[in-house]
C-alpha cells in the first residue's frame, strides 16, 4: 500500500514510518524542505508541504492508497487554534479520499474523555473537553462519505527512546527545583503506551480497521503520578514531595494541567478488534532507564 503520512519525522510518526516499511508498505511523508533529508535517508518519498497548506495535503492524500495523520502543532499557548487547525487538516485529507473507501487514520487523545473513570473506545468526548474533539468528530463523519476513517486515541504519555514529552519535562522540573513532586495524594493516573506499540496499532488500523472505529493505543491503563514522581526522585536522589494545588501552580507552571489529570483508559476493545497486544516496556519500566536521565 502507498501510504501518505503526516508527522513522519516526529517522535511517533517516525516509528510509524519504520513499522509501515517493515510491513512492506511504501511511505510518502509530508515534509518541509529542511526535514526532507531525514525522510529520504530511511527510504521515504517526500511530499513537500505543511499543515498550513491544505492543497498540498489534498494532493498528497489523493495520490495515496491510504493516509495516516500523525502531525499536530503542540502550541499550548493557543491550544484552541491548534485544535481548529487540526480539524481543518482532517477535513482536507478526508475530502481527498471521499468516495474511494480508502483508509484514513487520524490521531486523537484519551484526554478528551470524562476524567476520573476508566475510558473505553465506546465513550465519546466529555462535553467540557476541547482536546481534539473536532478532529475526531470530523474524521468519523468521513465514514459516511466513502472513507474508511478510524481514530487512534493516544494516552497522556507516549514513551520510548527519544521522548521529549511530559515525563522528560517532569524530570527537568525535578532537577531544577531539587524535589520530585506530585499534587495532593498523587493517586491521579496517566494512561501510557510505548511508541513502538502505538506505531503497530496505526499500521493495523490502516490495514483493517472498520470505518467509524475508535481505537485506544493503551499499554498501561493508569499509572499514578505519585509512582512516577517516586521513580524520578529515586533516580535523581532528590526528595519526593506532595504539593497542594496552590503550591503546584508555581512549581509546575504550564505542566499543572497535566499533573492534575486523572485519565485512566482501556484498550480491551482495540485488542479484541485488531488482535493488537502491547509488547514493549511499561511506562515505569521504560523510564527507569538511564536513557531518560542522561549521563
Amino acid at each position: 500500500m502507498r501510504v501518505f503520512v503526516t508527522g513522519a519525522t516526529g517522535f511517533i510518526g517516525s516509528a510509524i514510518v519504520r513499522e509501515l516499511i517493515g510491513a512492506g508498505h511504501e511511505v510518502i511523508g509530508l515534509a518541509r524542505s529542511e526535514a526532507a533529508a531525514a525522510l529520504t535517508g530511511v527510504g521515504v518519498s517526500v511530499h513537500r508541504g505543511s499543515l498550513d497548506d491544505l492543497d498540498s495535503l489534498r494532493s498528497g492524500a489523493a495520490a495515496a492508497d491510504g493516509v495516516i495523520h500523525a502531525a499536530f502543532v503542540h502550541d499550548f499557548r493557543d491550544y484552541a487554534e491548534a485544535n481548529h487547525q487540526d480539524s481543518q487538516v482532517v477535513k482536507a485529507l478526508g475530502e481527498a479520499l471521499a468516495g474511494s473507501d480508502r483508509p484514513l487514520v487520524v490521531t486523537s487523545v484519551t484526554a478528551l474523555l470524562t476524567p476520573g473513570r476508566l475510558g473505553t473506545e465506546m465513550d465519546t468526548a466529555d462535553p467540557h473537553s476541547v482536546a481534539r474533539v473536532a478532529s475526531e468528530e470530523t474524521a468519523l463523519a468521513m465514514a459516511s462519505q466513502g472513507v474508511r476513517a478510524s481514530v487512534v486515541r493516544l494516552p497522556t504519555s507516549v514513551h520510548g527512546d527519544g521522548d521529549k514529552g511530559l515525563v522528560p519535562t517532569l524530570i527537568d522540573v525535578a532537577r531544577r527545583t531539587g524535589v520530585s513532586a506530585y499534587v495532593g495524594d498523587g493517586t491521579n493516573r496517566w494512561p501510557a503506551v510505548h511508541r513502538l506499540d502505538a506505531a503497530k496499532l496505526y499500521r493495523l488500523a490502516l490495514e483493517s480497521a472498520s470505518a467509524g472505529t475508535r481505537l485506544h493505543a493503551i499499554g498501561d491503563e493508569g499509572v499514578a503520578l505519585r509512582d512516577i514522581a517516586t521513580l524520578i526522585g529515586r533516580r535523581l536522589n532528590v526528595p519526593v514531595v506532595s504539593k497542594s494545588p496552590e503550591e503546584a501552580v508555581d512549581h509546575f507552571n504550564w505542566l499543572m494541567h497535566f499533573v492534575m489529570m486523572d485519565n485512566p483508559a482501556s484498550s480491551a476493545l482495540t485488542q479484541e478488534r485488531l488482535e493488537w497486544r502491547p509488547a514493549q516496556l511499561t511506562l515505569l519500566a521504560d523510564i527507569d532507564r538511564q536513557a531518560y536521565f542522561g549521563n
